[in-house]
């Protein structure tokens, strides 16, 4: 029987483990939660395969009789269950200093959705700050509905999209809004480098890729009812540089629009205010 293959079991099954697991965890917190964590472990495939791997192991199968990709395989997805309980235990942890309040949110169909697309995208994360982020997005969506789920889909996209280079560029300008391009590689980076290094080249990037993105842009002058104001030109014009425009140009100040200050409040903040709760804190 060495090397033999753990017999994975059909998608009906692996669902029946999910949701007794989910019943059970849901016990522990009076069932308040139950359908919460259904819906973040059907969006995680391999939490069903390895709750019946691991009753196979208990049963039939002995450690030493399983090859080693298979023992890697459990060691892996061991670990991530491990952390994907502490990110649920968080989140509840969460819930729980909220009172009644948010009940009807969070056993919402619309909510559960996010939870499903969320915990999907939490198990593809490359990295801690961006399992980190969604956790935050899930925390706060269920928390308030200051944004519409439209809008905490997109988030979590933008989660997905960017890399921790362009979180690093949007934290600075949030921290120090009218940040210039020069100010952002000082703040993150330091010593200047040569216009024409990659390093320049991936600054401008990012810098394109978040103003693409409407995450952020340029300072712009609004009257009072919001709209934006053109720039005045100068009257005298003064000679022409023999240089294209910098890549850390220090004239030009940055800010985030909205969509990227609530982006910002849902991601970066640790609870945003209460479904009942009046501003922003």
């Amino acid at each position: 029987m060495s090397g033999e293959i753990i017999p994975f079991e059909t998608e009906a099954d692996l669902s029946k483990k999910r949701e007794a697991l989910a019943e059970r965890i849901g016990r522990q917190n009076s069932g308040r939660y139950a359908r919460f964590i259904l819906a973040a472990l059907s969006g995680i495939p391999w939490v069903g395969s390895l709750l019946g791997a691991g009753a196979a192991l208990q049963g039939e199968f002995q450690q030493d009789q399983l090859n080693e990709l298979q023992k890697l395989w459990l060691q892996e997805h061991q670990a991530k269950l491990e952390r994907l309980g502490v990110t649920l235990s968080g989140i509840m942890e969460r819930f729980e200093g909220l009172g009644d309040d948010i009940q009807e949110r969070i056993q919402s169909e619309e909510y559960l959705a996010l939870i499903r697309k969320g915990f999907r995208q939490w198990d593809q994360a490359d990295t801690e700050e961006k399992r980190e982020f969604i956790r935050k997005v899930l925390t706060n969506a269920g928390a308030t509905k200051l944004c519409e789920d439209d809008l905490i889909r997109l988030f979590l996209d933008w989660i997905d999209r960017y890399h921790e280079s362009h979180f690093a560029v949007i934290r600075v300008i949030h921290q120090n809004p009218g940040s210039t391009r020069a100010g952002i590689w000082q703040s993150i980076h330091g010593q200047r480098v040569r216009e024409n290094s990659s390093e320049a080249d991936l600054f401008k990037l990012l810098i394109d890729d978040l103003s693409m993105g409407h995450v952020i842009r340029q300072e712009r002058a609004t009257d009072n009812a919001g709209n934006f104001l053109r720039a005045q030109r100068p009257r005298t014009r003064s000679p022409a540089s023999p240089y294209l425009r910098t890549a850390f140009d220090d004239t030009k100040p940055y800010e985030l629009t909205e969509l990227g200050t609530q982006f910002v409040h849902y991601t970066m903040d640790e609870l945003v205010p209460r479904m009942t709760g009046g501003h922003d804190g």
